[in-house]
């Protein structure tokens, strides 16, 4: 943890966490938006620079931010500032939604973990896309996760998918398919095989249609839940496979309870952080060997540290994502793990 986030932490937990984020978002959008305020974060949060290739794109580093912490990509090119070789925002869905009622965010200090059921709240497609044009800080590799509506039926998720495709392929370097949030019901019903297959299939062709006619290939990620069964992740890889996917993100948050001190332990939603640690890396393990390394991974949940960042390339991922580390260990994370290398 950086000596200044130390001071700063306990201020920021005394606030409800959802309005500690919103306040977080708004100094990062003024870093984002004044050029002597960003340059002091990136000068203050210098890391060594450890390039890596994966999706055929060009990262500074393995370091990324996990879709979640920037739905409505509001605060993106501050969050740049804090080293991240990637950031992934969103999740976005078609058309603005309110998402579950509040409240919907939970910490829980003596597990290192948080409890959300936010529901994909968001301004919509239209206003995101606005927020992602223009300057693009050097180097940096944006993704977008797409999510469905709420009220659009699972019969018809395909649609939303298409067109949240459609409005973001041509800015994105790369897209993630969220069908493994546990916040909108009825969403991870999407990874099954037969579901998964129909909805990867359109999206896949569609997306060929798009580079012939744009000359522009953007790769396309799928976001796994971490409670899938042996089976059901045996059947998801090999739809992924089947159509062409680029990657995977193993994983979302958890709907499964482990051994818990917090009196909060009991919230309904996906659980992240470090008690999610070991179940990512033994997925990722999995993804690595059903694939035999042929499909790049983002290992995602539980990183809170070099350690555990480590952990997840040891077991075959390609890059890392971080959320709720950053949230306790505070804009120094990036820096940490990267001098550990």
């Amino acid at each position: 943890m950086h000596p200044l986030y130390s001071y700063i932490r306990p201020l920021l937990f005394r606030l409800p966490p959802e309005r500690a984020h919103a306040l977080t978002l708004t100094l990062l959008r003024l870093a984002g938006r004044l050029p002597p305020l960003g340059a002091g974060l990136r000068a203050l949060l210098a890391a060594p620079s450890h390039p890596v290739q994966v999706l055929g794109l060009d990262f500074p580093n393995p370091i990324g931010l996990a879709a979640g912490y920037d739905k409505d990509g509001l605060a993106w090119r501050g969050l740049a500032c804090l080293g991240f070789g990637h950031i992934e925002v969103g999740s976005v869905t078609p058309r603005s939604q309110p998402g579950n009622p509040p409240p919907r965010l939970f910490r829980l200090p003596e597990d290192r973990a948080l409890i959300n059921r936010m529901g994909f709240p968001g301004q919509g497609a239209n206003f995101v896309r606005q927020q992602l044009a223009g300057r693009r800080p050097p180097g940096l590799v944006l993704g977008v996760n797409l999510g469905k509506n709420k009220d659009t039926p699972l019969e018809n998720a395909v649609l939303d998918y298409l067109s949240l495709l459609h409005t973001f392929a041509p800015s994105a370097d790369y897209l993630t398919i969220n069908v493994s949030s546990p916040n909108t019901e009825g969403l991870r019903d999407l990874q099954a095989r037969q579901q998964l297959g129909q909805l990867l299939s359109a999206l896949s062709q569609e997306r060929d249609s798009l580079t012939a006619i744009q000359g522009r290939h953007t790769p396309l990620l799928v976001k796994l839940s971490p409670d899938l069964s042996d089976a059901q992740l045996d059947d998801a890889l090999q739809v992924i496979l089947d159509t062409g996917m680029q990657g995977v993100i193993a994983t979302n948050t958890t709907i499964d309870r482990p051994t818990l001190t917090s009196a909060l332990a009991s919230e309904t939603g996906g659980l992240s952080g470090a008690p999610l640690r070991a179940r990512s890396t033994q997925m990722v393990r999995r993804i690595y060997q059903l694939t035999g390394g042929k499909l790049p991974i983002i290992g995602a949940g539980g990183v809170m540290d070099a350690a555990s960042a480590q952990e997840k390339l040891q077991a075959g991922a390609s890059l890392i994502q971080v959320y709720t580390g950053l949230v306790y260990a505070g804009p120094g994370l990036v820096r940490s793990i990267l001098k550990a290398f």
